[in-house]
């Protein structure tokens, strides 16, 4: 079994909120808009980190992570990207691939909502786990934690945190 911490956009933030979730996590992956190298170099330090470029991230995350991570881990076939849609509305860059390659798990970021749904046509689950960064128009921050274990994802659980961070009262 493998414990997954699931978390996109970022935008630069990555706080001790999040921090003590990724210590309960045998892996953490990410969807991309990382904003900041810092981000992915501090779960590295921590857990193994599989992640994905995203729109606003520069030439140099863009040189360490890929657009596409595809990979299997205990049974699952696992596709992530940043900017891929949700069942019947997949993007442009993945709607054909996705039919001829179809993975069990589909991950995306990029919309700020968080979206899990089973996508009957081809038999995928999709996860979005929307944003965790402070920065944004989302009103409450999410990432997804869940296991995987013989070919099933299961345990799901959603991880909300306000949008804001409270400031210490001086």
């Amino acid at each position: 079994m493998t414990k997954i911490l699931l978390l996109s956009d970022t935008h630069g933030y990555i706080g001790e909120d999040i921090i003590k979730h990724v210590q309960h996590a045998d892996e953490v992956w990410h969807a991309g808009d990382i904003g900041d190298l810092h981000v992915t170099d501090a779960l590295k330090k921590l857990k193994p980190l599989r992640a994905v470029y995203g729109n606003i991230d520069n030439a140099q995350a863009r040189l360490e992570f890929p657009l596409h991570q595809k990979f299997t881990l205990d049974g699952v076939r696992v596709w992530i990207t940043h900017i891929g849609g949700y069942p019947h509305r997949y993007s442009k860059l993945v709607r054909e691939e996705i039919k001829q390659q179809t993975p069990d798990l589909f991950i995306s970021g990029h919309s700020h909502i968080l979206k899990v749904m089973h996508d009957k046509k081809l038999n995928l689950l999709h996860m979005n786990p929307g944003a965790v960064g402070i920065h944004g128009f989302h009103k409450v921050r999410t990432m997804l934690r869940f296991e995987i274990a013989s070919g099933k994802i299961q345990n799901l659980e959603v991880i909300e945190f306000e949008r804001r961070l409270q400031k210490n009262p001086d």
